[in-house]
């Protein structure tokens, strides 16, 4: 990880297998590197059809990415996609330099970010079981000695065979103590539940402006940046919906991302309960961004992944301001299809303020055909600014 009084320079690494819409510019990866505090010396794109087992580029591809170390001066380099443990470690060898993947780049990003109790433990889960997997690696000067007769091994292997068991017993601890934390989440979701609240979640790909949408509809002061998860805690807080006359409970979950680590999906399943929990979701996406299709279906698949698929959704396309104006729409409130179904469409703008009134018009709506349908509900809390996150 970068220490806070220096900026490593790093060369960025991507491969285009013949996935749709290959990042040439490896524009997000960019951004997820000086997010972690890195700045980029050079990029590196090429095409292949299946990954190299020893070098996953191939080792011309390598030869190069060396040379261009050597002319940059860069302190690592950075692949866009995931490498395996053996793969990581051929890499480092040949270049002579630290070789990390988008799935590391990402958890160095969440242990800076995560300030909860909950937030952080999550991270320590999800880095103890990347580093599980990477043993072999780590632990590649402690090379098996053949010894004389009746000898076992060298030290490598007991060297090994102690570091799996000290990080195995690290991540039954980590997950006993998480465990503790899904309770008392469960308990503050049964209390809510019987106040007969109403739950909203904000979920979205990151950068798309949750925590900014936050802030206008609650008036708070929750932390947003234009950076990659700005914000990984939870936050909720009660919105008061004049239309209805009463108040909601609205919760900003952590942005998702493209090919966000399975560990970490895992590790945060507790704060992303919020979402599967939820009675509405609000879908914030970027719509300045030309890749904004494919950030809606990364995000449809994370929430498939923890069981909030079928939550109803209404989409939030954000950054109404930032739109190309021959891209800006007529009308502001419409439907879209997504995946079979016609889901709630409104645009707004976080930043100027435009369109926010009738999404809190739109929410209230919601709130009042609950109330028909299910007869009158409970008035709600007095609007209060609260945080139940540790």
């Amino acid at each position: 990880m970068p220490s806070p009084t220096s900026t490593p320079s790093v060369i960025l690494v991507g491969v285009d297998f013949g996935v749709p819409h290959f990042d040439t510019e490896l524009e997000e990866l960019g951004l997820l590197a000086q997010t972690a505090g890195y700045s980029v010396a050079d990029r590196v794109t090429c095409k292949r059809r299946a990954p190299d087992p020893a070098l996953f580029v191939g080792s011309g591809k390598a030869e190069e990415i060396k040379m261009l170390a050597q002319s940059t001066g860069a302190a690592e380099v950075l692949f866009d996609q995931s490498l395996s443990p053996a793969q990581q470690r051929n890499l480092e060898r040949h270049l002579g330099l630290p070789v990390n993947d988008r799935t590391l780049l990402i958890l160095e990003i969440f242990a800076q970010r995560a300030r909860s109790h909950e937030g952080k433990l999550q991270v320590e889960l999800a880095r103890l079981q990347y580093l599980s997997t990477r043993l072999v690696r780590r632990w590649s000067h402690l090379e098996r000695q053949s010894g004389g007769i009746g000898m076992r091994g060298g030290p490598g292997e007991t060297q090994i065979e102690l570091d799996r068991r000290m990080i195995g017993e690290a991540i039954k601890r980590t997950k006993d103590r998480l465990e503790k934390v899904k309770k008392q989440r469960a308990t503050q979701r049964r209390q809510r539940e019987r106040r007969d609240t109403y739950s909203i979640s904000l979920v979205g790909y990151t950068n798309a402006g949750k925590s900014s949408i936050f802030n206008s509809l609650v008036k708070a002061r929750a932390y947003a940046a234009d950076q990659l998860f700005a914000t990984l805690d939870t936050t909720t807080r009660q919105l008061y919906l004049g239309e209805a006359e009463r108040s909601v409970s609205l919760s900003d979950t952590v942005g998702f991302i493209r090919d966000l680590p399975h560990g970490l999906v895992d590790a945060f399943a507790a704060t992303l309960q919020e979402a599967a929990d939820a009675d509405l979701l609000l879908h914030v996406v970027d719509a300045s961004n030309p890749a904004h299709p494919e950030q809606i279906a990364s995000v449809m698949g994370v929430l498939k992944d923890i069981g909030a698929d079928q939550v109803p959704q209404i989409l939030v396309f954000n950054k109404l301001d930032a739109m190309d104006i021959a891209n800006v729409p007529r009308v502001l409130s419409d439907s879209m299809e997504l995946e079979g179904q016609s889901v709630p469409r409104i645009h707004v703008s976080a930043h100027t303020g435009e369109g926010i009134p009738a999404l809190r018009a739109m929410l209230a709506e919601r709130v009042l055909a609950l109330k028909a349908g299910q007869g009158e509900m409970s008035p709600g809390p007095t609007p209060e600014i609260g945080n139940p996150v540790s």
